[in-house]
């Protein structure tokens, strides 16, 4: 029974890797997107988000399972409890970059109101702390959690620049008005995919140390 259970525990988390390799490209692949105007990229990064739905689907019904025929107790309960909120943040944040592929989309090969400076900053700690929540949850390493949860704040602060520099852009330029509320679109994106990599970080950080992570 031990011996089953391990092995399906092993199971699951080989493939929440996978599903992490898969959120983390396309996040990546979303942002050269929008960079190089390529909407040949941003299709595959909506193409692409079938899979990482049916890992999470795959991983929750494989939780699901054996929380009913194994009866895991203790620190194992808290693992398949973990991988489920898991895998819910990743399946979000693989929303979210199909929804700033999509955006591309809209925008096209529109010329851009400004140069894009800031969104790609954000973009790139959004992208850093997502790899890191990863790399926390493969290694249990608490200090890179509680590290990578701090950088949220950067994000947000970026992200309240971005917002006013846009607002001030869309009162002088009302005919670029779809393209500066595209633009906002995915800085609200790139911060809510750092809020799920801190969500990540701190169900990793609970399920490490069986408590809350406290800052």
């Amino acid at each position: 029974m031990r011996n089953l259970l391990d092995d399906k525990l092993e199971e699951a988390h080989e493939m929440l890797l996978i599903m992490c390799s898969l959120v983390e490209e396309n996040i990546n692949m979303a942002m050269k997107a929008l960079i190089n105007q390529d909407l040949d990229l941003a299709d595959k990064v909506i193409d692409n988000d079938e899979l990482i739905d049916s890992y999470e689907e795959n991983i929750e019904d494989l939780c699901i399972e054996l929380i009913a025929t194994q009866n895991p107790l203790g620190s194992d309960l808290r693992k398949i409890f973990t991988m489920q909120k898991i895998i819910s943040d990743l399946e979000r944040i693989g929303d979210h970059s199909e929804n700033i592929a999509e955006i591309v989309k809209l925008i096209g090969e529109q010329e851009l109101i400004k140069p894009l400076i800031d969104i790609p900053k954000m973009a790139k700690i959004a992208i850093e702390m997502v790899h890191d929540c990863i790399n926390m949850y493969i290694d249990g390493n608490i200090e890179l959690s509680i590290e990578t949860i701090k950088r949220d704040d950067e994000v947000d602060k970026l992200y309240e620049e971005i917002y006013s520099e846009l607002i001030e852009l869309f009162n002088d330029n009302k005919e670029y008005k779809d393209q500066i509320f595209s633009l906002l679109l995915i800085g609200m994106n790139l911060e809510r995919i750092a809020d799920h990599a801190t969500n990540i970080c701190e169900r990793a950080y609970y399920m490490v140390e069986g408590e809350r992570v406290e800052l």
